[in-house]
């Protein structure tokens, strides 16, 4: 039987593959959906609001820098920036955890995840 977040797990490997053209890790996604908790079932919590720069911040500091271990730098916004791009401007379902896998991708730190 399969479980609401199998599915939404699903729903983001659908868009890696189409949205960055890449094969997903599904171990890796599986981890970065759990890790997001009941967040992945709240509509707006799940999703990232790629022209709030509130919301860009958020991510930064809020993974990025305390889950990632990334130090502060310009660069951690031209990712985030970057994958949100990727994502689409026109993308308006750009799910947190697509984002935040692709982020973990980005800076080489699936091992936070292990």
């Amino acid at each position: 039987m399969s479980s609401k977040r199998d599915e939404l797990i699903e729903q983001y490997a659908a868009d890696i593959q189409t949205k960055f053209d890449q094969s997903p890790d599904m171990d890796l996604l599986t981890k970065v959906t759990i890790g997001l908790g009941p967040a992945i079932y709240n509509l707006d919590a799940s999703k990232v609001s790629g022209s709030d720069e509130g919301e860009l911040e958020t991510v930064k500091n809020n993974f990025l820098i305390k889950k990632l271990g990334l130090a502060d730098s310009p660069e951690l916004m031209e990712a985030i920036k970057s994958v949100i791009n990727t994502y689409g401007a026109s993308e308006r379902n750009k799910h947190r955890a697509v984002v935040y896998y692709m982020l973990a991708r980005h800076f080489n730190k699936e091992a936070v995840y292990n």
